[in-house]
């Protein structure tokens, strides 16, 4: 017999040896592995469960590579088990021996039954498969069943539980909600709490039969359970959830300083009140007192916010606080708009007088100027003076007049002044009385 043969150059005795010992290895390798797949928690999950979509498809296709596994993982035992029985038959192995174990060993010489493809491809009745082609195709089927149970079970670790906790926090917000009037059909928030709950309960159940249809593998990974489930719905609720619950919040502050705030109101509003009547009472005074001016009308306070104010009122005394809430943060504002207005309102209306008041603080000022300087006496400033104060002091009062009065007052105190004689190196003019300097 030639040193080669079908499989290639005759193995010697260590070559055998070793190639035992490697084959021992991953044998017991594959061994530990199989038994740990068999023993995944995931695998057990998906045995017992009711799976539904894509994870019931690949389901049937795992156990099917699962048990593809086994029978190989038999065979390549036997073949192994074979092979080590001929090199023991002999301390030195015979020539026969060692041809026998290089077929065996190199050589296609496991032949497994066939068994349904797990592809969905029609089975063969029998294949041949060298030891190293045996481990390989073991090694391909062992990773794509375990990068299913894997995955599924990362997928029912994660959500379902996260799930529960979400859904309990969901009832007891339901139930605070409940509690201060905020139901289906009454508030948008509790038409939100109904619709994240039919969508908790439906998105569980499908977490539950198909977790691989929320699974989102890692790209560019070919490691077994390489991915991460996929949360964009339940990131959703419980971001609607929390939502919820601020709104609830809000609602509950809203319960708490409820009176404060409708007491507030009530100064609010009756403060703008005051402030109407003190206009519409300066408008009288104005029209009897200043004559050619338009006065602007004052109208009386909208008595919609005062019927809001009792709604309000009504809410809290009803606990109707989910109505409360946006009704007081309403007439909050309305009310500051209406006491602005009524400020607005008063200012518009007094605004002649204050230009009456300000004519006759100029007209006094510059007669007291005049004074000290010692112009009070001359004949014109005293007929000016005099003229601008019947005006200014006199009912109705016409303010264009009386201002061209006050100016032509002002205008000749200014030409005395500018005439009256210096006191040489002093910049200001001599008082005529002959006491000093003016001040």
């Amino acid at each position: 017999m030639g040193d080669t043969g079908p499989t290639g150059p005759v193995m010697d005795r260590d070559e055998v040896d070793r190639a035992l010992a490697r084959l021992g290895a991953e044998h017991e390798a594959i061994e530990t592995s199989l038994f740990a797949l068999q023993d995944h928690a995931g695998r057990r999950l998906l045995e017992g469960a009711e799976l539904t979509g894509v994870t019931a498809e690949r389901w049937s296709a795992v156990e099917a590579s699962i048990t593809l596994l086994w029978s190989y993982f038999d065979a390549y035992t036997g073949a192994l088990r074979a092979a080590r029985e001929i090199r023991t038959r002999r301390r030195w192995s015979s020539r026969e021996d060692l041809v026998e174990l290089t077929e065996l060993l190199r050589g296609e010489s496991v032949t497994v039954a066939g068994g349904a493809d797990p592809a969905g491809g029609a089975g063969r009745l029998s294949e041949r498969y060298s030891l190293a082609a045996l481990v390989d195709r073991m090694n391909q089927l062992y990773a794509t069943s375990l990068d299913m149970v894997v995955a599924a079970d990362a997928v029912w670790s994660a959500l379902p539980a996260r799930i529960d906790l979400l859904a309990a926090e969901l009832r007891r917000t339901r139930e605070l909600a409940h509690s201060v009037g905020v139901r289906p059909g009454e508030h948008p928030a509790g038409d939100d709490l109904e619709r994240i709950t039919r969508t908790l309960t439906r998105l569980r159940e499908q977490v539950v039969s198909d977790p691989l249809a929320f699974w989102r593998p890692a790209e560019g990974s070919s490691a077994p359970g390489g991915g991460r489930p996929d949360t964009t719905v339940y990131d959703r609720e419980a971001r609607a959830l929390e939502d919820v619950r601020r709104e609830i919040d809000a609602v509950l502050a809203v319960r708490q300083d409820a009176e404060q705030r409708i007491v507030r109101l009530r100064d609010v509003l009756s403060r703008a009140d005051r402030t109407l009547a003190e206009a519409r009472t300066a408008r009288g005074e104005v029209l009897a007192k200043i004559a050619a001016t338009e006065v602007p009308v004052v109208s009386g306070p909208p008595t919609v916010l005062q019927e809001q104010l009792s709604a309000a009122a009504e809410y809290r005394r009803h606990a109707q606080w989910h109505r409360l809430s946006p009704l007081l943060e309403s007439l909050e504002e309305k009310a500051e708009d209406e006491l602005l207005r009524a400020r607005e309102s008063l200012t518009a209306v007094t605004a002649p007088l204050a230009v009456r008041a300000e004519l006759r603080g100029r007209l006094d000022a510059y007669k007291a100027k005049a004074a000290r300087l010692g112009l009070a006496e001359d004949p014109e400033l005293v007929e000016k003076y005099e003229k601008a104060r019947r005006m200014l002091w006199s009912a109705p009062c016409d303010l264009r007049v009386a201002e061209q009065a006050v100016l032509r007052y002002q205008h000749a105190v200014a030409e005395l002044l500018g005439s009256a004689p210096r006191v040489p190196g002093q910049g200001g003019p001599v008082d005529r009385s002959g006491l000093g300097p003016g001040t």
